[in-house]
């Protein structure tokens, strides 16, 4: 009779047993670890939120505005620099967005006005600016965020401004031209339209409805995917993602807070024809935010009626060096056939070359204001 050289059965077993109770050991360990540090952690956010009430209290007795961007910013960018890498950096960035966040409201109770309804990319990029922890106040139009902001009501306000694919928000623009607000921030939120439903999958779906531009972006995925599906335009996202959660066989194109809201399934994500769809969104303000070495400045400007004045205005920009990010027209509202324009430079007013570079503008232009001066965002980083 031969001699098996194959191990016996219970031998191979009983090593199976041995390695899990090995690596049961272990991670019983490292989540004894991960116990201690959250210890840690809680303790330490106690002792911030210490330190956050003093410094509101602090800045309320001597009328300081408890939302300060350019802290924050550099808050941000030096977490960012202290890590080691292990922790992902949006995710890191998320994190210190909402203990920023909690500390604000710890230090005042802080209102703050987005172009609504609840659950639209502008609520999105509110968040992103905010934090959970903050006030949050849907306004049905641009201009109301704006007057919000001005009657005292709210003390900030998020507004779209420039779509990557659509280019200038014009009422936006509009409203910048005669406010007295300043912008104090930015943020740019990529587009993500998402096919979201109470259904649970594309097989049930037999109407997608949303915003025109909304299924606009989405029209190939949708005609590609859902060929029998009836496409039907709505007024807002919102309200496709309202129908959506309550009507059967019915999905929406939105966002996947909208889908997070109404307790809604997301079918599909990223639908959108265009990967490189991005919005960025200005956060006003009364007063424009400190310098941080890294900011950006926004002026108005009107020219006089004369050949090769705008090459002369903007000299002053390259006479400097300031490298100019954007500059968008607008009919002045105030003559016939006559423009403004709009335009955003990297720099910050209290800089001597920024200085130079604005009386050299006042010096060929009859109207110069400047409407905000806020830390610089990376559309890659936002």
């Amino acid at each position: 009779m031969t001699q098996s050289n194959l191990p016996d059965r219970n031998d191979t077993e009983r090593q199976i047993v041995r390695l899990a109770d090995v690596e049961q050991s272990e991670m019983e360990a490292l989540r004894e670890g991960i116990d201690s540090v959250d210890e840690e952690i809680v303790r330490l956010l106690d002792r911030r939120a210490w330190l956050a009430r003093r410094i509101g209290e602090i800045k309320h007795q001597n009328g300081l505005a408890a939302y300060a961007p350019a802290r924050e910013r550099a808050v941000l960018d030096r977490v960012a620099a202290l890590s080691e890498g292990e922790f992902p950096r949006r995710g890191l960035e998320a994190v210190f967005r909402e203990i920023i966040s909690a500390s604000i409201s710890l230090e005042a109770r802080l209102k703050v006005a987005y172009l609504g309804p609840e659950a639209t990319f502008t609520h999105e990029a509110a968040l992103r600016s905010f934090g959970t922890s903050i006030e949050l106040e849907p306004q049905a139009t641009v201009a109301e965020v704006f007057a919000r902001v001005e009657r005292g009501e709210v003390e900030h306000g998020v507004v779209p401004v420039e779509n990557s694919m659509e280019g200038a928000v014009t009422h936006t623009l509009d409203e910048l031209m005669n406010s007295p607000l300043k912008i104090c921030g930015e943020v740019y939120l990529p587009v993500s339209q998402n096919l979201i439903s109470a259904e649970p999958s594309v097989q049930t779906v037999s109407l997608v409805c949303s915003h025109p531009m909304a299924l606009a972006q989405a029209t190939s995925w949708l005609r590609r995917e859902l060929p029998g599906a009836r496409l039907e335009e709505v007024d807002s996202t919102a309200e496709a993602a309202r129908r959506a959660a309550l009507e059967p066989g019915v999905a929406a194109v939105g966002s996947a807070l909208a889908a997070q809201a109404h307790g809604m399934n997301v079918l599909a994500r990223n639908i959108q024809d265009a990967r490189a769809n991005t919005t960025r969104f200005i956060v006003l303000g009364r007063q424009w935010a400190a310098m941080t070495g890294k900011d950006k400045t926004s002026v108005v400007f009107s020219v006089k009626d004369r050949p090769g004045v705008l090459k002369d205005a903007l000299s002053a920009f390259a006479g400097e060096g300031i490298n100019l990010t954007r500059i968008e027209s607008r009919p002045s509202r105030k003559r016939a056939w006559t423009y403004v324009f709009f335009a955003d430079f990297s720099g910050h007013p209290e800089e001597e070359r920024v200085r130079r570079a604005l009386r050299s503008l006042e010096e060929h232009c009859p109207y110069v204001s400047l409407i905000g001066a806020y830390p610089e965002v990376s559309p890659e980083l936002s």
